[in-house]
């Protein structure tokens, strides 16, 4: 300090004040790289730690800081002009700076904010253990740049010199205005705060709507919409008052996959459909990958047009997609060789003719010859001649 003291004397003793603004830019000037390079290399240094909170800062800080610098010297040398000047334009400086300097402050929290959500959702819960989803993070931050962004705009109002009573008033009064006239922006960013509250889903939900084509897994839930990628790995937008009046699925927090098949047998198998089906109730029992602590069922349920029908019904311990498509198939592939086992066999599509006994056993019967005149007698040449007809 003693040293900046006698600086500052030295500075002083210049009959020109222009030399004290040059001092003072160069000084700023210093002052900036030095910590440009300071921070630049705390960065560097944190951008792979897995500490949220010294990365998030040390990267809030790193241009506002810079900014504050340069705020901090302008005004040092326009306190050194105005005293020598008195010119009209530095009366103000002083209220700017003010003005200035809360807007650096709101800006570094926001940065802040945004930085450590950005973390939090990148590596947070796997280094942090948190039961903090990244849904409630983001909402939390959202709800954070709102109060920051309110008090900010109070703040500058008020050192502006605007009554804050006054200021309330008429955004009581334009609050309806606006409202009447973007009700369905309104709508949108209520159903988004419903979302956040409830939490019927979050990001990196399988989610699906049974009133509406909606089917994919959550990205993104923002204030006015939500980002939904479907399976065919489009983007679909939906506007977050939709989720207030359609029901939503959410198969991610089902805690089984369900296996339910209906198989049929040939009706010539009538007589081991018994010893089939008890078999492959014991076989479900043993397996592991089937949850015994579900409801577990296999039951001749039907007389099908060609087929013997009984229906498996039962849960998987897993939910993960392809590993329940693993162990269905493990199920079916072994239930066919029970079948097999058994000297049956699985029906397909069939018909069968039944005729009438004898039908084509009948021999063939000569036919009747029909007699409308007298038969033609054969010609005898000894036959007696009435007298008379003889030459």
């Amino acid at each position: 300090m003693e040293y900046l003291t006698e600086f500052k004397s030295w500075i002083s003793t210049y009959e020109s004040w222009i030399i004290q603004v040059v001092v003072a830019g160069v000084i700023t000037t210093v002052i900036h790289f030095g910590a440009r390079v300071l921070l630049a290399r705390l960065d560097k240094k944190l951008e792979n730690s897995q500490k949220l909170w010294d990365e998030s800062l040390v990267y809030a800080i790193r241009l506002p800081l810079q900014v504050i610098i340069w705020l901090a010297g302008l005004m040092w040398m326009a306190n050194i002009a105005d005293l020598e000047t008195k010119a009209a334009i530095f009366q103000g400086v002083s209220r700017l700076h003010e003005l200035m300097v809360m807007g650096v402050l709101s800006w570094t929290i926001i940065r802040f904010v945004n930085r450590l959500e950005k973390r939090f959702l990148a590596i947070g819960p796997r280094v942090m253990q948190s039961k903090v989803d990244p849904t409630t993070a983001m909402a939390i931050s959202k709800l954070v740049r709102v109060i920051i962004f309110f008090v900010t705009g109070l703040v500058i109002l008020q050192a502006a010199g605007y009554s804050l009573s006054g200021v309330l008033a008429f955004g009581g009064v334009g609050g309806v205005a606006v409202g009447f006239a973007s009700k369905d922006l309104l709508a949108n960013f209520f159903g988004g705060m419903m979302i956040s509250m409830d939490r019927p889903f979050k990001v990196g939900d399988w989610i699906s709507s049974p009133d509406k084509q909606i089917e994919g897994t959550v990205e993104y839930i923002g204030w006015r919409l939500t980002r939904i990628r479907t399976f065919d790995k489009r983007p679909l937008y939906v506007p977050n008052s939709m989720f207030t009046s359609i029901s939503v699925e959410n198969p991610s927090r089902m805690l089984n996959r369900r296996i339910k098949q209906v198989i049929g047998l040939r009706y010539c198998d009538a007589g081991v459909m018994g010893e089939v089906l008890a078999d492959i109730r014991s076989y479900l029992a043993s397996q592991p990958e089937i949850d015994d602590n579900q409801l577990s069922m296999v039951n001749f349920i039907s007389f099908g047009e060609s087929t013997l029908n009984f229906q498996i019904y039962c849960f998987t311990r897993t939910c993960d997609w392809s590993k329940y498509l693993m162990v269905q198939e493990d199920i079916l592939l072994h239930i066919v060789e029970i079948i097999h086992s058994h000297g049956a066999d699985i029906a397909f599509p069939t018909r069968t003719l039944d005729l009438p006994e004898g039908l084509f056993g009948q021999t063939e019967q000569e036919p009747v010859q029909r007699q409308d005149s007298p038969p033609a007698q054969p010609e005898d040449s000894n036959a007696e001649i009435p007298a008379g007809q003889g030459g």
